[in-house]
């Protein structure tokens, strides 16, 4: 589904969000993670041991709920598309350029800065993975 202009702008200011997958028990299991939006699409990034990803592996659907300062908040229902290995390592530094506001020059990561090929080098150390969110629902705001 496409978001309203309404939606797109709340995303483009929050990026807090609590992920909700499903556990192997059926029960809904959250998490508090980052989003931003990257060419139009909804990425969050992962790494390949999460337990989130194992359980998205087992089941893509997730919901996401998106949150301000105040109380202004936005549902998303999606399903998940997981991206791994050197594409998933490029978006995560697309994804991070973005989260960081910095379009060029070091990144910041768990205290270190890195340039380009080193940052990418932690993305493929880590086993970073990409989230990108197939929204089927929006309700909110």
């Amino acid at each position: 589904m496409e978001l309203n202009d309404a939606q797109r702008a709340f995303l483009e200011k929050n990026h807090s969000v609590a992920m909700i997958t499903v556990g192997r028990d059926g029960v809904p299991k959250a998490v508090r993670a980052g989003v931003n939006l990257v060419d139009g699409k909804l990425w969050s990034s992962g790494t390949e041991g999460r337990v989130r990803t194992r359980r998205l592996r087992r089941d893509p659907r997730c919901v996401l709920f998106v949150f301000d300062q105040g109380f202004g908040w936005l549902t998303l229902e999606a399903d998940v598309r997981i991206i791994e290995g050197p594409e998933a390592h490029q978006m995560n530094l697309r994804l991070f350029r973005l989260a960081q506001n910095k379009p060029e020059g070091k990144l910041t990561w768990f205290g270190g800065e890195y340039d380009d090929e080193g940052f990418l080098r932690v993305m493929a150390e880590e086993k970073r993975v990409i989230y990108e969110f197939d929204i089927t629902h929006a309700y909110g705001m």
